[in-house]
């Protein structure tokens, strides 16, 4: 089976995220250089296309094969702008390790950088949509270790669990699990960054979840935030761009001046309004936001990402199929509605 759908039925609720924000967002200088995220051609030159890896054989990319055959024409060209955008690759299971070899081989091959999440944490989303995770701490250890070892000397792009450590802070993850989780954590850092080419994000929720930053500084400090390149940021979340960053840059200034990602992925419309409890889940009228890049005119922005999965589902709510599963008609809409490009 295809590795999009193998991770889906594998973690049933894999990356519905906004599903994590079910506690979570529910509740609420020039240009830069080329970042050290890029990873170079073989010829030295940047790779044409961007510094992330774009799966060719992603569901967008089959879906839009689907809709030609069928003579969607038109629907298939806009799908187009997710297909052809690098989105990231979210393993699960016991071994992640096939899906991480598939993403690293081909983003070395065109010189690019595989953008991968780590969500396999104990006690995941508070027994939520994308409840599970692994059974015990030395199961999480091994799955870790296993998707270190497979990211070999590959460049990659690690986001590190997203809301694990919001949902401490917000009260989600019950206060008996919370020694445990930053052990982990700060353990799943170090080991990741034993690869020589993996940078890693621990991430720290969104705007509209934990409004005041400070609440997250000394968690992600006992979660190893020092040993990370820094935090990721607005994961499956609808936050615009410069409410993110200024987010982003307040949070910073707590944690040494570490870096952060956003993910963009969504957030074209920014978040839906009126209805808090449920605008993370599957919101109508969202939009396509900031295509990924590493160049982002912010010096404390590593890379603009699409971390959750544009039209992956968040959950049973608002019509759509299970957490993680692939939803056309909602991937259509955010296409349709995707922020202009300049």
């Amino acid at each position: 089976m295809h590795r999009l759908l193998r991770t889906c039925t594998a973690l049933a609720a894999l990356t519905a995220l906004g599903l994590a924000a079910g506690c979570s967002s529910g509740s609420g200088s020039g240009p830069q250089e080329a970042s050290a995220v890029r990873g170079p051609a073989t010829d030295g030159t940047p790779a044409p296309g961007g510094a992330f890896w774009v799966d060719p054989d992603s569901a967008a990319a089959r879906q839009v094969k689907q809709w030609q055959e069928q003579g969607r024409d038109r629907d298939a060209e806009v799908l187009k702008r997710i297909s052809e955008q690098p989105v990231a690759v979210w393993p699960a299971g016991d071994d992640p390790a096939p899906d991480i070899k598939e993403a690293t081989g081909g983003a070395a091959a065109e010189g690019r950088t595989a953008v991968l999440v780590a969500y396999n944490i104990p006690h995941r989303d508070c027994g939520q949509h994308s409840a599970g995770g692994a059974g015990s701490a030395d199961y999480y250890r091994t799955w870790v270790d296993s998707f270190a070892d497979a990211i070999g000397t590959a460049p990659a792009l690690v986001v590190l669990e997203p809301d694990a450590v919001p949902h401490i802070v917000d009260g989600c993850t019950p206060a008996e699990y919370h020694a445990d989780r930053f052990a982990l954590l700060s353990d799943a850092i170090q080991r990741l960054k034993r690869q020589p080419k993996t940078k890693v994000y621990l991430d720290a929720g969104n705007p509209g979840w934990i409004s005041d930053a400070r609440k997250l500084t000394e968690p992600l400090q006992k979660a190893g935030i020092a040993r990370a390149d820094g935090f990721s940021l607005n994961v499956s979340n609808f936050q615009d761009d410069e409410t993110t960053k200024a987010y982003g840059r307040t949070l910073s200034a707590t944690v040494g001046g570490k870096h952060f990602v956003m993910d963009t992925s969504r957030n074209g419309k920014g978040p839906l309004v009126g209805d808090r409890q449920d605008a993370w889940c599957n919101p109508p009228g969202r939009g396509l936001g900031t295509p990924p890049t590493d160049h982002t005119g912010d010096p404390l922005l590593d890379a603009v990402l699409w971390i959750k999965r544009p039209g992956d589902s968040d959950g049973p709510c608002r019509g759509g199929p299970a957490a993680g599963q692939w939803w056309p008609d909602y991937a259509l809409g955010l296409a349709r509605n995707a922020k202009p490009t300049p």
